[in-house]
């Protein structure tokens, strides 16, 4: 009895201890991955930086007052076509007291000069005309006669300038607001009653009308300091904007800026581009837009996807792995070209019947996908 308790618990021992030996080497064991892999294939390649930014009219003129008033009445509104000359508003000229009391007090003391003086050329015309005096005295006489007129006529158009807007008494050739150009009336940002100023030495004036010529737009936009040394100047460009999606321009970039602007961190440089238009195409202005540029195009070229690509650590060479045998794969060096950020030209290394390791993704992996 006491031998078959010994065996037995011998054999309870041996089984526990290889059930321990399996358990560890299983653990231990790395199952076989199966790698999943791909083929190159042709490809059309475009190298493109997109910059954002919006669409602007080339010019913006400002309508400002010759004088400064009070918006009497605004004749025309906002998105209206005017062609030069058209009539946009009209100011009430408001004198300031102490300017139209300086101004009547020179027409008054230009008045007295100039009665004092017609005496005296009046009666030495008289002494003149007989002979008393030289011709000589009496012109020096006539000239100060004129002078005092002329200053009286002077003082008389200040007056004038001050109370009504204009020397002739008439306010029409300053007070009405006229276009300067042709265009469209982009904004007419005051109303009537509104308070205006002309431009000074100390204030810019106040903006009557905004006026653009919307037939001749640009595209303004930001690129980053990595890209702007790739471009050049009449590189073309696609516009796209977000109002008009099924719309796409065409533009060729005129103009870089010489020195960038920090934002957020990121040193920008602004760009512009001359959009060639459509006649049956209406394009408002401030419209967000997006512009790619085309730096590099290649047609129909052997490429894989930049995923496949490994670099070597020390000569950070690119490469690839491809398959030799049953889950065994050798190391492939390869030259790269133009790349989309998807795809890169292979110029040499493999072939398009080469199946390249998906280094980063199993078989397994793609089917728990």
């Amino acid at each position: 009895m006491n031998k078959f308790l010994k065996y037995t618990l011998i054999a309870i021992f041996v089984l526990a201890l290889l059930a321990a030996v399996t358990w560890v080497m299983k653990s231990n064991s790395k199952p076989l991955e199966l790698y999943k892999t791909e083929t190159a294939t042709k490809e059309n390649i475009i190298n493109k930086v997109v910059a954002t930014g919006k669409v602007i009219p080339e010019d913006e003129i400002e309508i400002k007052p010759q004088i400064s008033g009070i918006i009497e009445e605004i004749y025309l509104e906002e998105g209206v076509k005017v062609k030069a000359g058209d009539l946009i508003a009209k100011i009430k000229v408001v004198p300031n007291e102490q300017s139209m009391n300086q101004a009547g007090g020179k027409v008054k003391n230009a008045q007295l000069a100039l009665n004092n003086t017609k005496i005296e050329y009046d009666r030495n015309k008289i002494l003149f005309d007989k002979g008393v005096i030289s011709s000589q005295d009496f012109n020096s006489l006539q000239l100060q006669y004129n002078q005092a007129k002329q200053e009286l006529g002077n003082a008389q158009a200040d007056y004038q300038i001050i109370r009504k807007g204009s020397a002739g008494g008439s306010s029409t050739a300053n007070t009405n607001i006229r276009a300067t150009v042709s265009g469209t009336i982009l904004e007419i940002p005051v109303k009537e009653g509104d308070q205006v100023i002309q431009s000074n030495n100390f204030n810019d004036g106040t903006t009557i009308a905004t006026i653009a010529d919307l037939s001749k737009m640009i595209f303004e936009g930001k690129v980053d300091e990595a890209e702007v040394g790739k471009l050049k100047i009449g590189m073309p460009l696609n516009i796209t904007m977000g109002a008009v999606q099924d719309q796409e321009l065409k533009a060729k970039l005129k103009f870089i800026a010489p020195k960038g602007t920090e934002d957020q961190g990121a040193v920008q440089f602004k760009i512009e581009g001359d959009i060639d238009m459509k006649d049956d195409f209406l394009i408002r202005a401030g419209y967000s837009a997006n512009a790619a540029i085309v730096l590099e195009q290649k047609d129909s070229v052997l490429a894989v996807k930049e995923a496949l690509l490994q670099f070597d650590t020390k000569t950070e060479k690119p490469y690839v792995e491809v398959l030799k045998g049953e889950d065994e794969f050798e190391k492939r060096d390869v030259e790269i070209g133009v790349s989309d950020g998807i795809f890169v030209e292979i110029l040499s290394g493999i072939t398009k019947e080469d199946k390249i390791k998906v280094w980063n993704k199993t078989v397994k992996d793609e089917k728990e996908d």
